[in-house]
């Protein structure tokens, strides 16, 4: 009886080219414009590290005076101070630990023929590329005792590899980060994230780095921040060993965990820390908080996907309900100007049930096919947000979640907008229209 139904459907579309086109654009368009904008919240609020998101935690410290205050929603800070992330990252109490902030080089290779390239970099610990899943085409991260010796060594994306050597296992060769020279130890495998989570600064939906060095040589090489700096209070800064020392705050700081009880105990153990900093003349408050957030937690607490993200999405969905009254409209004309044949059908012992649901396959036809070009025009819609922005890049895309979406959600509104008139048309009374036959 269904492939009854869809014959009938295919049949009625073709005997009314022109309505049966202008429906399938409208829900088309309301397609195409609500998958845009859904599929760029989906993927904004997609889990970047899944498999680690309950295991990888922010840490937050309350550094400022009593009565100094943040402009964060609970006044913590978002970043810590040099000092505090060195102590921490000494101390090794997770699993594994990664003090990092972004600074950056113009990398080339003392070529007068090769044109320097200005390369954000991230300065961090080893730990930084198992903690966050990093992998690695050739070779590794750098050892421990290349960190704490300061040796000139860097881990290398496989864009800039491409880039510099035109791809190939390169580990060994040397690349000038400014007139420095640096050891390629690794070679990263193309790396791509949803959301930027391991530094929100400057962009949550930004590339990640292309180059990798020891933490260790932000004191040793006196390495500027490229990323956010904030003061709460006025300090004299007049070398790099004064910021080292000083209560700005420029650095994040993560941590995994391999259990609910490290958590707890490394909670305490920040609370130790901070009574130990005070008996130095720090964290000069009454009670001075430290806070640790999960993935999922800290990409909330910063706002990664705003309320104006969630605003376009229900506009986008309020314009596919103006496209359905709009094929309410044609439904109902198209179904009543059949109510001649529909009669005869009752008369020949057709049930309401079965009208009923031949009609129900029709709209539903009309929405799979009015899904189907929707998809084609989200897809150019996501293209001209590509190209308008360029951190868009891993957004603005339809994962198979979104393409089974768009005929489902097509298919349903098309249903809910067919049922008003195939209930008309199903309450005619069959003798009117035998009458007048």
């Amino acid at each position: 009886m269904f492939i009854h139904y869809l014959d009938l459907s295919w049949r009625s579309l073709k005997r009314t080219p022109l309505v049966s086109f202008l429906m399938i654009l409208a829900i088309a368009i309301g397609i195409g414009v609500t998958m845009t904008s859904l599929s760029v919240y989906h993927m904004m609020s997609m889990d970047p590290i899944p498999s680690k998101s309950d295991k990888l935690f922010m840490v937050q410290l309350e550094t400022m005076d009593e009565g100094e205050d943040w402009w964060t929603s609970d006044t913590m800070p978002r970043q810590l101070t040099f000092k505090d992330s060195e102590n921490l990252q000494f101390a090794k109490q997770g699993l594994r630990q990664a003090a990092m902030v972004k600074t950056g080089f113009a990398v080339h290779l003392n070529n007068p023929d090769f044109k320097p390239l200005l390369r954000p970099t991230r300065a961090t610990g080893r730990d930084f590329f198992e903690m966050f899943n990093v992998p690695f085409l050739y070779g590794s991260a750098w050892s421990e005792q290349l960190a704490q010796d300061g040796a000139p060594v860097v881990v290398i994306g496989d864009e800039l590899n491409q880039q510099l050597f035109g791809g190939g296992n390169n580990v060994g060769k040397t690349i000038y980060l400014d007139d420095d020279t640096y050891e390629i130890v690794g070679i990263l495998a193309p790396w791509k994230l949803a959301s930027k989570f391991y530094d929100l600064n400057n962009g949550s939906f930004r590339d990640t780095e292309q180059v990798y060095i020891p933490f260790s040589l932000v004191r040793i090489k006196h390495l500027e921040s490229w990323g956010n700096n904030n003061g709460w209070k006025h300090e004299d800064i007049q070398t790099h060993q004064n910021k080292l020392d000083s209560e700005i705050l420029w650095l994040q700081f993560w941590v995994e965990f391999p259990d609910a009880s490290s958590v707890a105990m490394y909670k305490t153990f920040l609370k130790n820390y901070i009574a130990e900093q005070q008996k130095v003349g720090r964290f000069n408050r009454n009670e001075p908080r430290s806070i640790i957030r999960n993935v999922k937690q800290w990409l909330e607490y910063n706002e990664v996907v705003s309320e104006d993200n969630k605003i376009l999405v229900g506009l986008s969905f309020m314009f596919l309900a103006v496209c359905l009254a709009n094929i309410l409209g044609l439904l109902l004309a198209k179904f009543m100007r059949r109510a001649p044949e529909i009669g005869v059908r009752r008369a020949l012992g057709a049930s309401k049930t079965q009208v009923f649901a031949q009609h129900m396959v029709e709209v539903s036809v009309l929405g799979l096919l009015g899904g189907v070009l929707g998809i084609v025009i989200a897809q150019i819609g996501l293209i001209g947000i590509r190209q308008a922005d360029r951190d868009y890049e891993m957004l603005a895309v339809m994962d198979p979640t979104m393409l089974l979406s768009a005929p489902m959600i097509a298919i349903s509104a098309c249903i809910l907008a067919g049922l008003y008139p195939a209930w008309l048309v199903c309450k005619t009374n069959p003798a009117i229209y035998l009458k007048s036959q």
